[in-house]
């Protein structure tokens, strides 16, 4: 599909360079400019769909994450590892919406998809603390916050060049469990 190309090229090349001229897109994509147009009317609808596409992504990513075990810290690891893939993918957004948008972009909040991940995320957090695995001192919303920018972290460390990619989701697992209390 060719709108589906066009997204995956814009994710790309605005990855590497947020202020790219469409033509770029258009010709890592393979099309021309008017092409491009027929899909998208302008650079902030092809960045609403680059948005769309990320959010269809993480939620797949989150969900077979979650699903691929029944114990919990093992849903965690993965959630994290899932996080962080997405977060690389997607680079441009995070930091479009961090730096320019302060995270007024709505519609994370209003996607149903997006709060059923978001719930099976927070359905772990809980467990874990009934079962005495992490800390309960910590909040579930403060936890969520350390997964979250340990996601963030993960991903300049590897923009950086500073750690070995190999190396990189062990690091945030390794910090991000023994920030909550797991052993």
């Amino acid at each position: 599909m060719t709108s589906q190309k066009i997204i995956d090229n814009a994710i790309a090349v605005l990855n590497e360079d947020f202020y790219a001229p469409l033509d770029m897109i258009a010709e890592k994509a393979g099309v021309n400019r008017r092409t491009l147009h027929r899909y998208f009317k302008d650079r902030a609808a092809l960045i609403d769909a680059c948005w769309t596409d990320m959010m269809q992504t993480w939620h797949h990513v989150m969900l077979k994450a979650y699903n691929s075990s029944t114990d919990p810290v093992e849903q965690l690891e993965k959630m994290l590892y899932a996080g962080i893939d997405c977060g690389v993918k997607y680079a441009f957004l995070n930091t479009l919406q961090t730096k320019y948008l302060n995270n007024e972009k709505p519609i994370a909040a209003e996607n149903e998809v997006y709060e059923q991940a978001k719930n099976n995320w927070f359905s772990l957090v809980p467990e874990l603390q009934r079962q005495k695995m992490i800390s309960d001192s910590l909040s579930v919303a403060w936890i969520r916050m350390l997964f979250v920018n340990m996601i963030n972290t993960t991903i300049q460390a590897l923009q950086s060049g500073d750690v070995a990619p190999n190396d990189i989701k062990k690091f945030a697992w390794y910090s991000f469990s023994r920030s909550i209390g797991l052993q």
